[in-house]
């Protein structure tokens, strides 16, 4: 099984390449943990997804440390990597989006996969429960997806919004639909979105999200080949800012009967740095799980 990382964002709200921010007195970034928690799941390669330019950052850091632990490819998201026919635009400096850089990763992954953010810590119990639908599933052409499934008000910030895609689940825990929420702020225990009209909009704090933790098969690359071709050409948004996300290739792969997906709930508290304000407490909490023994001093020693 392959854990596909996706660490090409730009980080414009945290002010830097948040993806090479340690977290550890040893180092140590939010991904270390996500490769080690993979590995102890079960999975035997990482794929980084990442910009032409942090090559060498990459390797000089995460990559040194997991290489000896796992086969680690890396694989450049390009804003030239356009379906046949269609040509580059000299002036777009923003990348495409997550379903676009899961597609410049189509050479490097040849089975069933995970796909997860650079900069988002998940937790071991959501690595435990991909490897376990994904080792369920009949080959590689089989189109019976998953995601893990966070608990909103676990998932947000002090510091500002955030982005999560929104999802509607049936009684057997079955997606049925996943709306991508751009601006999401924290209001008490529950929280409240920017509508695309300008009005705040209540959301329970119960509400299922996901964090871009999917578990799926190399039956999606065609179809988000086909899907990117149609969003670059559907007439809607600025072609210069605007982005092919993930979970809305997902939606609509899903609602056009082409998959399911399971969502696996998790109790899992997320940990993440959508601003630099959040570093402190997302320090804290990993020297907090290092204290109790969920993970060694020094994970690579």
């Amino acid at each position: 099984m392959t854990l596909v990382i996706l660490a090409a964002g730009m980080g414009s709200r945290y002010g830097g390449l948040k993806q090479l921010e340690p977290f550890t007195e040893n180092g140590e970034f939010i991904i270390d943990f996500s490769v080690f928690d993979a590995i102890r799941a079960g999975f035997d390669k990482v794929v980084f997804i990442i910009k032409r330019e942090n090559y060498d950052l990459f390797r000089e850091t995460v990559g040194k440390r997991v290489e000896n632990h796992i086969n680690a490819e890396y694989v450049f998201q390009e804003t030239d990597r356009l379906p046949q026919g269609y040509e580059a635009l000299t002036n777009r400096v923003k990348p495409w989006g997550t379903a676009h850089a899961l597609l410049c990763a189509e050479k490097s992954v040849t089975d069933n996969f995970a796909v997860i953010n650079a900069d988002d810590f998940y937790g071991r119990e959501a690595f435990v429960k991909l490897a376990g639908h994904l080792k369920t599933l009949d080959g590689i052409c089989s189109r019976h997806f998953c995601m893990i499934g966070y608990t909103l008000r676990k998932t947000l910030t002090e510091n500002g919004t955030v982005s999560r895609g929104q999802c509607v689940a049936d009684e057997k825990d079955m997606l049925l639909s996943i709306t991508e929420r751009t601006s999401i702020m924290k209001d008490g225990k529950d929280a409240k979105y920017l509508s695309e009209n300008g009005e705040w909009i209540y959301m329970d704090g119960d509400t299922v999200v996901s964090m871009n933790c999917w578990g799926l098969t190399p039956a999606i690359f065609g179809f988000i080949e086909k899907g990117f071709a149609e969003f670059l050409t559907d007439g809607k948004g600025d072609i210069l800012k605007k982005e092919y996300y993930l979970p809305a290739a997902v939606d609509d792969m899903m609602k056009k009967g082409l998959c399911d997906v399971k969502v696996y709930p998790t109790s899992e508290e997320w940990y993440g740095v959508t601003y630099p304000e959040d570093k402190q407490m997302v320090t804290s909490a990993i020297q907090n799980m290092v204290k109790l023994g969920k993970y060694p001093q020094g994970l690579w020693n």
